[in-house]
């Protein structure tokens, strides 16, 4: 059976089938995300047999997808354990009695985004500066009875700031080896949409940090929760080798996973060795999480333990990510279906036959961009179709390639934390404990970057040419293609 090439409505099928599910199926009906996802699969599994695709060519994609993300796969999981055993080892419990006591309520927001800043260009991973620091925020933010949307926006845009600009990131070094550039020329340019984001993230931050603290009682709460974590738990300096040994290893640009491993087994000779539980009871931490039920093995009544300290505590395991898993192979499904019949192409092909300017052309890339991330759910992807696409269009409208690694990486790489079915989301919702669209208005350093990029797009400044001398304002129709 001969193969058809999908017309463009054929080939938007799919695309706007997942939207429409999504929208309806998640926002309006509450239904899972994993059963709208392959039923948006299934239609374009059915189109791509109605193409005449076979089923083992959808297989095989579907495959194909999943084997690329297995690296990020492995680190999700290990990140569950990793929380479970630094709870049980006190690392994250002695991080949040320090954060209760030093932070204010006030200026908790600010001091989440500036802290994962922070962690994040020193190692340029957004995943581990929020499975490390993130996750310690938010139990300082339970703390605190703080808006936990607000403050995993705040966690989830410092992490995406570094991740973005971070010559350690592998985004960054990415980008511009897809778009024709140097790193530290499109690190550069990143500035010019990074750095007024994250002056207005500060803004917000600061001003909004009184109205996300709950009013009344804060005081007795965290006091009541510093004094039962002093209890339970035998805070020392060696509690913080898993940290350092993450971030240490990060910056030395050391293999992830066995850094993840090796700071799980630290933090499970310290529960054994500092807080009192024998071998069985830190692996079992490891495994299927921690939960104060564990101290009942070591003699402490139940009661012992409060309510918000267990809200806190009880938490992680390698198992607790088995449901984000499932999610993740629901929408590889959808994108390797997708993918058989290249139809991403041909709506992405459509798009740029309307390029004429320079305003046109970042707004096409930022759109394109946004559409092979929420589409095929894979970052990388959302930074190399678009420089193939339009690298030419940038270079024939005299525009430096920093222009374009500029614009997938405003798009792409910050904007798939806002992107429900994508892994970051997945990552950053589970590990924050806090849904996708309900910190989405507060991760400001991740779309604002589209805001800048198009203003300067239309104002002209921020804008490198090649040749300054002689600065493209529109494309002719012969030239465009």
């Amino acid at each position: 059976m001969s193969v058809k090439t999908p017309s463009i409505a054929l080939a938007m099928a799919p695309m706007a089938s997942m939207l429409i599910l999504l929208t309806v199926g998640f926002t309006f009906l509450g239904l899972s995300i994993e059963v709208l996802m392959l039923v948006a699969a299934a239609i374009s599994a059915g189109i791509a047999l109605y193409l005449g695709h076979s089923w083992q060519d959808i297989q095989d994609a579907i495959v194909d997808k999943l084997k690329t993300t297995l690296p990020a796969l492995f680190i999700l999981i290990i990140v569950g354990g990793l929380i479970g055993s630094w709870m049980a080892g006190g690392t994250i419990p002695m991080l949040v009695y320090y954060g209760l006591m030093m932070i204010s309520p006030e200026y908790l927001l600010v001091t989440a985004f500036l802290v994962t800043c922070v962690v994040s260009v020193c190692t340029g991973t957004s995943w581990g500066s929020a499975g490390t620091v993130g996750v310690a925020l938010m139990g300082v933010a339970v703390g605190m009875d703080a808006n936990l949307a607000a403050v995993a926006g705040a966690v989830v845009s410092g992490a995406y700031f570094g991740d973005k600009i971070s010559p350690l990131s592998d985004t960054t070094n990415f980008a511009p080896v897809v778009a024709g550039t140097d790193l530290y020329s499109h690190i550069q340019h990143l500035l010019w949409t990074t750095i007024p984001g994250f002056i207005l993230s500060c803004v917000v931050f600061l001003f909004m940090g009184q109205s996300a603290v709950a009013d009344g009682g804060v005081p007795e709460k965290i006091t009541d929760i510093l004094t039962n974590l002093n209890a339970l738990y035998d805070f020392n300096v060696l509690l913080l080798l898993p940290p350092l040994l993450v971030l240490g290893g990060a910056i030395k640009k050391l293999p992830t996973i066995p850094l993840m491993l090796g700071a799980c087994l630290i933090a499970v000779i310290n529960a054994v060795l500092f807080q009192g539980f024998d071998l069985t009871t830190a692996t079992s931490a490891f495994l299927n999480g921690f939960n104060v039920s564990m101290y009942a093995d070591m003699g402490v009544q139940a009661n012992a333990v409060i309510p918000d300290v267990a809200k806190l505590v009880n938490r992680g395991g390698l198992s607790s990510m088995m449901g984000v898993i499932l999610l993740v192979f629901c929408a590889f499904s959808f994108a390797g279906a997708m993918s058989v019949t290249g139809g991403l192409t041909i709506v992405v092909q459509a798009m740029a036959k309307g390029i004429r300017s320079v305003t046109s052309l970042i707004g096409a890339t930022l759109a394109t961009t946004i559409i092979v991330v929420s589409t095929t759910c894979d970052g990388k992807l959302a930074l190399l179709i678009p420089s193939e696409l339009f690298r030419d269009l940038y270079r024939k409208l005299n525009l430096d390639p920093v222009n374009l690694s500029r614009s997938t990486e405003d798009a792409g790489t910050i904007i798939e934390p806002l992107v429900p079915w994508t892994s970051a989301g997945i990552f950053m919702a589970s590990t924050l404990g806090v849904a996708t669209l309900d910190y989405l208005p507060w991760a400001v350093q991740c779309y604002t970057g589209i805001v800048f990029a198009m203003i300067w797009a239309v104002t002209g400044k921020g804008i490198k040419y090649l040749n300054e001398d002689k600065k493209a304002a529109t494309l002719t129709p012969e030239a465009a293609h």
